[in-house]
């Protein structure tokens, strides 16, 4: 599979006047500060959003975006499968924040930063390896089957290029409540569909 074309942080920053930027984090990572003007379809609602972004992208170029580029060029390979082309923002919003461009955040978003997702995974493949062998070793042997697990659907998540515990962890509240700083998801497919204003293009570049 070709690998989807891609913008650097800068590139897209002096176009964001003409793309239709979308943000494949959950609404929480969304909450705490995207990139001026995305709109926020979370990886998994994706088929959702697949009539919405078809018209988006006739009418210009989407530009997809998520924490550091994973998740992005999984959805642009999704989408690909459903003819719809898009560009993957290199690097993700930290390789924005690392060229020193400023985020947007809904008001009243939540005062407190949530992880990355691909911190969360860390920190629950981690603990859930730590605990097979503990158990493994001061309650039975069979545990330590629970760490082996965790090692093999890492490893399948590096080959796959895909994260199912990231799935997973995005549909927990906590990462979920960044919707009550935002649109809901309805409004953000109404939003493709009717495509960026005037004045949200002018508030973009000016950023």
């Amino acid at each position: 599979m070709n690998a989807p074309l891609s913008l650097d942080a800068d590139q897209a920053r002096t176009r964001l006047d003409d793309l239709t930027v979308v943000d494949v984090r959950t609404p929480r990572e969304y909450a705490s500060g995207h990139v001026p003007g995305a709109l926020n379809v979370p990886l998994d609602q994706l088929g959702r959003a697949v009539p919405g972004l078809r018209e988006a992208a006739a009418r210009g170029e989407l530009l997809v975006v998520c924490q550091s580029g994973g998740r992005s060029a999984a959805a642009c390979a999704r989408l690909a499968s459903h003819g719809i082309a898009a560009t993957d923002l290199d690097g993700g919003t930290k390789g924005w924040v690392a060229r020193g461009h400023g985020l947007d955040r809904p008001a009243g978003a939540p005062a407190k930063p949530v992880w990355a997702m691909d911190r969360q995974v860390r920190l629950v493949a981690g603990s859930l390896v730590l605990l097979g062998l503990a158990l493994g070793l001061l309650v039975h042997p069979a545990f330590q089957l629970l760490s082996a697990g965790i090692a093999g659907g890492l490893v399948f998540s590096a080959l796959t290029d895909t994260c199912g515990m990231a799935l997973m962890l995005g549909k927990l509240p906590y990462n979920r409540g960044g919707r009550a700083a935002g649109a809901s998801l309805d409004e953000t497919l109404a939003r493709l569909r009717q495509g960026k204003s005037e004045g949200e293009g002018e508030a973009a570049q000016g950023v």
